[in-house]
């Protein structure tokens, strides 16, 4: 059997080997809490983990460090942000404004709050997955208190005009956030014009289980986790000093090599999406016309349902959308905000390239996709 090729890099990303080196020390030699503040064992877990508060505030152009606070993933920082600052502005207002593409963690954060008697707004985007300017300027109120719009989306790519989108919501002092999990590493990223942040550290060949959640000083927040008083009280618990070493790392890696792996990556895509268009009459990428993830790509495939085209390219790890919702069978939310119908979303599959990413990879991959379609009939010689 040839060898499996993972292209499912929006998934998850494999740590890199750099990274790894780094996060090795502070499992064995280097193992102290860093809330001891007592002893050199505690004074080392600290002082390792502010390196690394420093690492991801040069990535993301944060001028005062303290402003980031490290979170167990992108899941956390998302429900610490919307819930905390919805308890901690409830005087102000109950409006919250998001997008029907967003990420379930946002979605589903956003359902908890209308439960405790919270208006939620779930804006539309047009066939291409951007969202709507027009119906955003008319949507915020005077009871409005946050709006969050994910910056590149995770199973199409989209990349939203956050700065326009920030002009409209900041000018009428409401607070800003977004979900920046996809497109940091991959796009350059500055929180200049937002006031929360979430990203995470397995999306950029880092460690799984740690992440990172900016909150402008003036943004004010009820913990989500109480206990210790960890992160200046804003998320209390011990620590993860390895991954946290491993996620400053990563991010400086990416501030480094964003630009030649967008490049690269970018080909490789255009590569793959030109062969299969050219190859499988009636395929569709989806988004194509928006500004895009340089890796990513969503195609409908013509006559043939995505699980049975899996079978077929099993050596192709790809995936039918967000890692977070492959276990239900209900079309993506995402592509039907799109227009797609329910039968075209389960016709979709997403593949998603990485810095491991090899020309000759895509070319396998292009080859097995194309073979596969001939042999499920999808395609007529």
């Amino acid at each position: 059997m040839p060898a499996a090729i993972y292209l499912d890099y929006n998934a998850t990303t494999p740590v890199d080997q750099r990274v790894l080196e780094q996060m090795l020390p502070y499992f064995t030699q280097h193992y102290g809490n860093a809330s001891s503040s007592g002893h050199m064992f505690g004074w080392a877990a600290s002082a390792a983990v502010e390196q690394a508060r420093q690492e991801v505030a040069a990535c993301l152009g944060v001028a005062r460090p303290s402003e980031i606070s490290f979170t167990s993933g992108s899941t956390e920082g998302i429900n610490a942000a919307i819930k905390g600052i919805a308890e901690a502005c409830v005087h102000k207002g109950r409006h919250i404004v998001t997008v029907q593409t967003e990420h379930s963690a946002v979605r589903m954060s956003c359902q908890h709050l209308q439960q405790q008697g919270f208006r939620v707004t779930y804006l539309p985007v047009c066939s291409q997955g951007l969202v709507d300017l027009e119906s955003l300027e008319a949507s915020l109120t005077d009871d409005t208190i946050l709006v969050s719009v994910m910056w590149a989306n995770n199973e199409t790519g989209v990349v939203q005009p956050i700065d326009k989108i920030s002009n409209l919501v900041r000018s009428r002092n409401i607070l800003f956030m977004t979900d920046a999990t996809q497109a940091v590493g991959k796009l350059p990223v500055s929180v200049e014009n937002v006031d929360v942040l979430v990203c995470s550290g397995h999306k950029i060949y880092g460690p799984k289980g740690v992440g990172a959640l900016y909150m402008r000083e003036r943004v004010r927040r009820h913990p989500l986790i109480d206990g210790g008083g960890q992160e200046r009280g804003h998320r209390s618990g011990t620590l993860n000093v390895p991954g946290i070493v491993g996620m400053g790392e990563a991010l400086r890696l990416a501030r480094l090599e964003c630009d030649q792996d967008h490049a690269r990556l970018e080909s490789l895509r255009d590569d793959l999406e030109s062969t299969l268009e050219c190859a499988i009459p009636g395929l569709r990428i989806n988004s194509r016309k928006a500004e895009r993830l340089p890796q990513t790509s969503n195609i409908t495939f013509p006559c043939v349902d995505a699980e049975r085209l899996l079978l077929a390219i099993r050596t192709l790890a790809v995936s039918t959308g967000s890692a977070c919702a492959s276990r239900t069978s209900t079309p993506s939310s995402v592509l039907a905000a799109m227009g797609l119908s329910a039968a075209e979303a389960r016709r979709t599959l997403r593949i998603s390239l990485g810095r491991p990413t090899t020309a000759h990879e895509i070319d396998a991959a292009k080859t097995t996709i194309v073979r596969a379609m001939h042999e499920l009939g999808a395609v007529v010689a």
